[in-house]
């Protein structure tokens, strides 16, 4: 007879921002899996949001943007009030302008503006009101960057500089917080997901060049988070998820 659930995350509590679907669906849907209780978050899709919680054995829904004041707290205030406490933050929520590289006037300071707003800003608060809270249970912040923020490449100039500075991020906070929090990051190359459904030049292009000879899948992602959020030694880590792409491009 089965005492119970088992799992590597029984009895943790995660937040994954930006979970309605795509890459963050699939760490919330993994990591509900290992058998922790969950809250999902999304901008604007909220049925999907709401769907992807009622499907999961535990979880909630908290419609709300990173980029918003006090947004961030109450995403943490929600897991306080339903669980009693915060294990796991993972940091998947983004945004982005497709801008080729060379069209500098398209890129302009308010595109720049917008962007940072989420994936820099938001994150960083929403990493500062969680800190303490992860605190209390050793816990962990796992960010979701792009290979784009490793090398020169990505859908927009000012993407890929938001990314870079959450890479660097990853490291300042695994310094600041350790050994209390660990933090780390996961830098995905492309990753087939709606958002991407209609990139087939760039799916093409990673096929032919890269080792893996494929985009990564959501599935891919969500097993590396895991073993971020899993292994108690690994922090100011950013793990470059581009299938060998890097090594060839």
């Amino acid at each position: 007879m089965s005492n119970g659930p088992s799992g590597s995350l029984v009895g943790k509590v995660a937040i994954v921002t930006g979970s309605s679907s795509g890459i963050g669906e699939a760490i919330a849907r993994r990591f509900a899996a290992e058998g922790a209780q969950i809250v999902v978050n999304s901008v604007t899709s909220v049925d999907a949001g709401e769907a992807v919680a009622a499907d999961l054995p535990d979880a909630i829904y908290v419609q709300g943007s990173i980029a918003e004041p006090g947004d961030p707290q109450r995403l943490v205030d929600a897991a306080l009030a339903r669980w009693g406490r915060l294990d796991v933050l993972v940091n998947n929520a983004g945004t982005t302008q497709v801008i080729p590289h060379h069209n500098l006037d398209a890129a302009s300071v308010d595109v720049w503006r917008e962007i940072f707003e989420t994936n820099v800003f938001g994150t960083w608060e929403m990493s500062r009101v969680a800190a303490p809270v992860l605190a209390e249970h050793a816990g962990n912040i796992v960010m979701i960057t792009s290979h784009a923020g490793v090398r020169p490449t990505g859908s927009s100039i000012p993407y890929a500089c938001s990314k870079a500075a959450l890479n660097h991020l990853t490291a300042l906070l695994a310094k600041a917080l350790g050994p209390a929090v660990r933090v780390n990051a996961i830098a995905p190359g492309l990753v087939d997901t709606p958002w991407t459904a209609d990139w087939d030049v760039v799916r093409e292009f990673v096929s032919q060049v890269a080792p893996m000879q494929r985009a990564a899948t959501p599935a891919d992602i969500s097993s590396i988070a895991l073993l971020l959020a899993t292994n108690t030694y690994l922090t100011g880590d950013v793990i470059d998820a581009d299938g060998g792409l890097g090594l060839r491009a």
